[in-house]
């Protein structure tokens, strides 16, 4: 009726795969350069866990969600699911990084991602089963003699709710100190402690360098390992 083909009426849109595809693993590699870089001493499962966490459907759901990524999304579903979320907010960052390149790029993943790291215990993203094996391992690295578990202070041993302090001894130093329910516990707990010490991640850490001079370079090897 309009007198247009069916060739001019049709959209030809095209699936964000790709570029999702694209997006995540920019953001994927930029994250692991940050970490490496902010946390030298923290293992590779470590640097993983925090990896993954940030970019967990759960976690960037909810970026997406409060950045109204939802707006840009064509789903027949509503309210939009968590994982076309997922996808078209790594669908965004792919087209960025098609746009503006990877240091402009590298400082949108920074500053939506990084932040949701504030609040969060290291050991709460990175499951360690066994924390006093890991910390055995990781002094032993350091040529440091093996923790020797000690109780420093106990409270309400005779009641239902006791609490114990277990502090834990290298060459008669204490390098770490925590409480607990239980002993195991207040032991696991102290070796979590010596661990965050180690890994320069303790909750008294210095708070992110946004304007630390590695980021572009942080953003190239994303972009050349992409």
């Amino acid at each position: 009726e309009l007198g247009l083909d069916k060739e001019t009426v049709a959209l030809n849109l095209q699936d964000n795969s790709k570029l999702a595809e694209q997006g995540m693993s920019f953001s994927r590699s930029y994250l692991t350069q940050c970490f490496e870089g902010a946390y030298p001493d923290l293992p590779a499962k470590g640097v993983g866990a925090l990896v993954g966490f940030l970019t967990s459907q759960e976690l960037v759901s909810y970026v997406a969600q409060n950045l109204s990524i939802q707006d840009l999304t064509l789903c027949k579903e509503f309210p939009v699911p968590p994982n076309v979320l997922q996808r078209t907010f790594f669908a965004v960052i792919g087209a960025l990084l098609d746009s503006s390149g990877p240091e402009k790029t590298a400082i949108f993943v920074r500053d939506f991602f990084i932040p949701q790291l504030i609040g969060k215990d290291l050991f709460e993203i990175w499951e360690v089963v066994n924390p006093m094996g890991l910390l055995v391992e990781e002094l032993t690295k350091r040529n440091i003699s093996s923790p020797e578990p000690r109780i420093t202070r106990q409270l309400g041993v005779s009641t239902v709710l006791p609490l114990y302090f277990v502090g834990l001894y290298c060459d008669k130093k204490i390098i770490a100190e925590g409480p607990g329910e239980t002993l195991l516990a207040a032991e696991e707990e102290a070796a979590h402690m010596a661990l965050r010490k180690l890994y320069g991640y303790t909750e008294n850490r210095r708070p992110w360098d946004y304007l630390k001079p590695k980021q572009g370079l942080a953003a190239e090897k994303a972009i050349s390992s992409n």
